[in-house]
């Protein structure tokens, strides 16, 4: 009731134990704008971030397993974040753990199912922890591919390719559906060096971008194969 009151609505978000802060912009006036503004947490107080996509991947380390990089969407703005996945097996093999942070945890038992179902790999036996790096919550369906290809890496003990982008929703039937502003994506990916995007087939855009491989899948078992191609 107060929401439908006022004019604007603003959440400050962010975890304590890190630097970053969020401004999400929920309701202005009279509709919906999902705008974010970037702060980090400093000595002398807020300060605005302009390339969070370099802040949230200034610590990553390449070639580890289950760790990948996905464009997601916050606000009208793409940011890079790194999720990373840990299997390990489990010692209840009756119910194994489940847990995410910073992911949608709702869909991770789906996802598993789809792998197994359409790309023959199980985890029953396994216990799965995901978390999105720095403290960001990514709410949206275009990070499941991502997800699924940490996992299964992860499952491997085999480091994904370097310099490769997710994105794209896993549906129950083992296709890749495209994802909102794909172009804005696959531009901020290629603007901070990397080389190969893995994405839906829809969101292949029709001219080239400079330095970017762009991959165009359909399904999840294809996914699965055209990144071992390039491992």
């Amino acid at each position: 009731m107060l929401e439908h009151v006022v004019d604007t609505v603003l959440s400050f978000e962010g975890e304590r134990h890190h630097a970053l802060r969020l401004l999400r912009a929920v309701k202005h006036r009279f509709g919906s704008t999902n705008e974010l503004g970037l702060f980090e947490m400093t000595e002398l107080g807020l300060r605005s971030v302009p390339d969070a996509s370099k802040l949230f991947l200034a610590d990553r380390r390449a070639g580890v397993p289950g760790s990948i990089v996905v464009p997601a969407l916050e606000g009208h703005r793409p940011l890079l974040v790194e999720v990373q996945a840990l299997t390990n097996l489990s010692p209840s093999h009756v119910s194994p753990r489940r847990s995410a942070q910073g992911v949608d945890s709702g869909r991770l038992a789906m996802l598993l199912a789809v792998l197994h179902r359409h790309a023959g790999i199980a985890a029953f036996d396994q216990d799965v922890f995901l978390n999105a790096v720095g403290g960001v919550k990514i709410t949206e369906p275009a990070v499941d591919l991502a997800v699924l290809l940490a996992i299964h890496s992860s499952m491997r003990n085999k480091p994904l390719p370097r310099g490769l982008v997710v994105f794209g929703e896993v549906g129950l039937a083992g296709e890749i559906r495209p994802a909102p502003r794909g172009q804005e994506r696959l531009r901020e990916a290629a603007k901070l060096g990397f080389s190969i995007a893995l994405i839906p087939k829809a969101n292949a855009p029709k001219q080239k971008i400079e330095g970017l491989t762009i991959i165009g899948v359909e399904r999840i078992d294809e996914a699965l194969n055209r990144v071992r191609e390039h491992e």
